[in-house]
């Protein structure tokens, strides 16, 4: 899709085509909606992380805990959006040994009791070593660095899904 054809969309039509942009979150799509019509990509993409960041903690803490723990879906065959199961896949995480699912179910418990949210991760790019490298160092962190890290995390995971969906 070309940003000219999510821009000549209706705005149910707009929400729909960015939904899997924040991980099951269609509230930034529609808080996005009123800078319409967008002129260039970073416009879009800018008024999606707007939106996400003038959103209450509540809201934001919702769309962290919407994110899916890492492995933990995809060795169960738990049901992921298609976006996390590509993510998730791409890093490697489907080929996880025996001793690497043990690892991050472990760092998944640890990283969910300290902070209450899912320890989320821009994957792309990143192998199993380096997933587990910074979910280790990213255990040591106080909370409301960790609660930012995760929106940091969020957008860049929303601009590589945006750069996917929307053709340049």
């Amino acid at each position: 899709m070309t940003l000219a054809d999510l821009n000549a969309r209706d705005h149910r039509g707009f929400v729909h085509a960015l939904e899997g942009i924040f991980e099951r979150s269609p509230w930034v799509a529609e808080a996005a909606w009123k800078r319409h019509p967008f002129e260039t990509f970073e416009a879009l993409y800018r008024a999606l992380v707007d939106a996400m960041r003038s959103a209450g903690g509540e809201a934001q803490l919702e769309l962290i805990r919407a994110h899916p723990e890492l492995a933990g879906r995809l060795a169960s065959g738990e049901e992921l959006s298609h976006s996390s199961r590509a993510e998730q896949t791409g890093a490697g995480l489907d080929r996880c040994s025996m001793d690497e699912l043990a690892r991050l179910g472990e760092l998944n418990r640890a990283y969910r009791a300290r902070f209450e949210f899912p320890f989320v991760l821009a994957v792309k790019g990143l192998d199993r070593a380096a997933i587990l490298g910074r979910f280790a160092e990213r255990l040591e962190r106080e909370r409301a660095a960790e609660f930012e890290e995760a929106l940091q995390q969020i957008e860049r995971i929303a601009w590589f899904r945006l750069r996917a969906a929307i053709e340049a």
